[in-house]
C-alpha cells in the first residue's frame, strides 16, 4: 500500500474498499447511488471506495491516492474541495438552507445563470439532471399538443424517468404504451430525422440531443436541426449537462451559436454540490408559472430544488470559470493529456488499440481488441493497470485541479498499461491480465 504516486505492491489489492464494498451492497441495491459508479464499471475486486478528495487527488479507504479523471461523473470540473465554492457554500449555510418562501439567493442565483447564459430568458433550479430534462419533455407535449418525444439514439443518457429508460436494455417496470411514444434519430443526419418527422407528422413535440459529444456537430447541422424543429412545430432541447461550462461558459449553445427553445443543465454548475437547471424561453417557462392565462403545466416543484448553499456554489462556479478562463484551462490539460496518450500508445505499438476521442476539455477513452472492435476485456485490462500505478480513470476527463506532474505521471502510467495492453494483443487472448471477470455495460438486461 502506498499513500503517494509511485509503485504499487506486486500484486495491487484493496482489501478495505473490498469489504467497505460489501457493506454498501448489504444495504444499497447495486452498491451505490449511480450504476455508472458500481463496481461492475471497475476490475473484479480492484473498485476503489473513496475516503476522500482534494483537487484532482482522491484516496480510498485503503489509504492509495490516486490521480482522478472524469470526477463526480464530470461534476467535479474544478477539483474536490475548491476554495471558492467551500467559501460560498459555508457562508449560505450558516444562514439557513431551505425556507418555506423565496430566498433572495434565488433571484440571484437566477440572475448569474442568464448572465452566464444569455440565450436562456428563464431558468428553473432543480436537483438532479434527469428532473430538468423530463420537465423540459413535458413543457414540450404541453405547448405543442403532442404525445411523442424523438430523442438522439447515438447518445447515453437522458433521465432516469420512463419516456427515456424504456429505451434502454434496462426497461423493466416501464410500459411499453410509454416507451412506444419514444422515437429515435441519428446523431448529425438531417434527412433521417426529417423523414421521421414527416412520418409522424403532427405528433412529435420535440428534438432532445446533446448538442456535441465525442464527436464535434457536422457543419450546419444544428441549424438545420433548429429549421427543422421550426418548420414541423416541434420544441428543440439542448441537453447541456456535460457541454454547459466545458464546452464555454454559456454551453455548447454558446460556442455554436444556435439557439434551442430549452435547455438543461448541470453536473459542472455545482462542482460536486446537487444543483440542476432548467433554462429557455420566457413564453415556454411561463407556462410552468402564474402569469399567463393559459392551462397550467407542472413544471417543476422541488423540496430542496433551492437548497441556498448549492445555489450559491453555482453562482461561485460560474463566476470563477468566467474570471479564471476556466474552460481554456480544462482545454489545454485535455490537449496535453490527448498527446500524451497517443504518443505512450504509438510507442508501444497499440496506437490502434487504445484510443482517446472527444472534445479536450471532455475526453473519452476506447480499448479496442485485436480486430479493432469495442473490447470490455481490454478496457477491464487498461483500467487494471491504471489503478495500479494511481491513476483512477474511467475517463479521461480533466478538472481544472490538474497540474503538470499529473499530466505528466498519467501519461508515465499509461504507458506502462500499453505495454502490457501489447503483450495481451501479441498473446491473442487479455483474460491472464483480467485477474477476474471483465468490467459491463451499465444497460444490460440481467445482472
Amino acid at each position: 500500500m502506498t499513500t503517494e504516486h509511485g509503485a504499487r505492491p506486486a500484486e495491487f489489492a484493496l482489501p478495505q474498499s473490498r469489504q467497505a464494498n460489501e457493506r454498501l451492497h448489504a444495504m444499497i441495491p447495486g452498491g451505490a447511488h449511480t450504476y455508472a459508479k458500481g463496481d461492475d464499471q471497475y476490475p473484479e475486486h480492484l473498485a476503489p471506495v473513496i475516503s476522500h478528495g482534494q483537487g484532482a487527488h482522491v484516496w480510498d479507504v485503503d489509504g492509495n491516492r490516486y490521480i482522478e479523471y472524469g470526477s463526480g461523473l464530470r461534476s467535479v470540473s474544478l477539483g474536490h474541495a475548491h476554495p471558492r465554492v467551500l467559501e460560498a457554500v459555508r457562508r449560505e449555510i450558516d444562514r439557513g438552507s431551505n425556507f418555506v418562501r423565496p430566498s433572495i439567493v434565488e433571484a440571484e442565483a437566477a440572475e448569474r445563470f442568464l448572465a452566464t447564459v444569455p440565450t436562456a430568458e428563464m431558468v428553473k433550479f432543480a436537483k438532479n439532471g434527469s428532473d430538468a430534462t423530463t420537465a423540459a419533455v413535458r413543457l414540450a407535449r404541453a405547448v405543442t399538443g403532442r404525445p411523442r418525444v424523438a430523442l438522439c439514439g447515438d447518445h447515453p443518457f437522458f433521465s432516469v424517468d420512463d419516456w427515456f429508460i424504456g429505451t434502454t436494455p434496462m426497461s423493466a417496470g416501464v410500459p411499453a404504451a410509454t416507451t412506444d411514444l419514444t422515437l429515435s434519430f441519428p446523431y448529425g443526419d438531417l434527412a433521417a430525422t426529417e423523414e421521421l418527422l414527416t412520418r409522424h407528422a403532427g405528433e412529435v413535440a420535440c428534438l432532445i440531443l446533446e448538442p456535441a459529444t465525442h464527436t464535434e456537430p457536422p457543419p450546419g447541422y444544428l441549424a438545420g436541426l433548429r429549421e427543422l424543429a421550426d418548420r414541423h412545430g416541434c420544441v428543440l432541447v439542448f441537453d447541456e449537462m456535460i457541454t454547459g461550462l466545458r464546452w464555454s461558459e454559456a454551453g455548447a449553445q454558446g460556442l455554436y451559436g444556435v439557439v434551442p427553445d430549452l435547455s438543461t443543465f448541470g453536473k459542472a454548475l455545482g462542482n460536486g454540490f446537487a444543483v440542476s437547471a432548467l433554462a429557455g424561453r420566457r413564453d415556454l417557462m411561463e407556462r410552468g408559472g402564474l402569469r399567463h392565462s393559459g392551462e397550467r403545466v407542472f413544471l417543476l416543484s422541488t423540496t430542496h430544488g433551492a437548497e441556498t448553499h448549492s445555489l450559491a456554489a453555482a453562482m461561485a462556479v460560474q463566476t470563477t470559470y468566467t474570471e479564471e478562463g476556466i474552460t481554456a484551462r480544462l482545454h489545454a490539460l485535455g490537449e496535453r493529456l490527448a498527446a500524451g496518450v497517443r504518443e505512450a500508445a504509438a510507442g508501444t505499438g497499440v496506437a490502434d488499440h487504445v484510443l482517446v476521442r472527444g472534445r479536450a476539455s471532455n475526453l473519452v477513452f476506447a480499448t479496442l481488441d485485436q480486430l479493432r472492435q469495442p473490447s470490455q476485456p481490454y478496457r477491464t485490462l487498461f483500467l487494471r493497470q491504471l489503478l495500479a500505478g494511481g491513476v483512477l480513470a474511467p475517463s479521461f476527463v480533466v478538472s481544472s485541479a490538474l497540474d503538470d506532474a499529473d499530466i505528466e505521471r498519467t501519461v508515465d502510467v499509461v504507458a506502462e498499461a500499453c505495454a502490457v495492453y501489447r503483450k495481451a494483443l501479441d498473446a491473442g487472448d487479455p483474460t491472464p491480465w483480467l485477474g477476474g471477470r471483465p468490467v459491463r455495460p451499465v444497460f444490460r438486461r440481467t445482472v
